[in-house]
């Protein structure tokens, strides 16, 4: 239900009924975060994702319990102490492809996109660079980005100061199918 939910949302959005959509559920959010103590990585499979090719609209909204880590305990750290996820479910990104570029056509495009991160109650600007592939109804891309702990009001347990990065490495990696009319 709460799937639904937030695919009601992402795709109210876009509101223009006759231009070429692409959305997929299993899109995939990784994090990477290296220290001299100890590299820690992440990937959540569930990333909803939405592409709107009349306006280069995007939307991306994933549940942060989602993440999966090598290491129970430090998946328990990250839910509980670090990200709060029962207080704070979800992340999500909603931007627009800043180029001049036509979704609608196959090809490949490497594109910016800015538009508001939000997570931990906090929604803060974020550009980035991504690269895109259109081909028979399928989109895919990929983008990587830095995220900073501290800018999403993220205080790390004195235990774990030493283990995580201030700044971690992101990478969004989606393959999206046309959206029928």
């Amino acid at each position: 239900m709460r799937k639904l939910l937030i695919c009601g949302l992402l795709l109210g959005l876009f509101r223009n009924a006759d231009a070429q959509k692409y959305f997929t559920r299993n899109g995939e959010a990784r994090f990477f975060s290296k220290t001299a103590a100890e590299n820690i990585e992440a990937a959540n499979k569930q990333v909803l994702a939405v592409i709107d090719a009349s306006n280069n609209q995007v939307a991306f909204n994933l549940l942060v319990k989602g993440f999966l880590f090598e290491k129970q305990l430090m998946q328990d750290h990250f839910n509980e102490e670090v990200m709060e996820s029962d207080k704070y479910p979800k992340a999500s990104f909603t931007g627009k492809i800043t180029d001049p570029v036509n979704l609608a056509k196959d090809g490949k495009y490497q594109v910016h996109v800015s538009g508001q991160l939000a997570m931990h109650g906090v929604s803060k600007p974020v550009t980035a660079l991504a690269d895109i592939e259109v081909a028979n109804g399928t989109l895919k891309g990929k983008s990587t980005f830095n995220v900073a702990y501290d800018d999403y009001n993220i205080k790390l347990p004195s235990l774990l100061q030493n283990s995580v990065a201030k700044t971690i490495q992101v990478v969004i990696t989606i393959s999206c199918n046309a959206m029928n009319k």
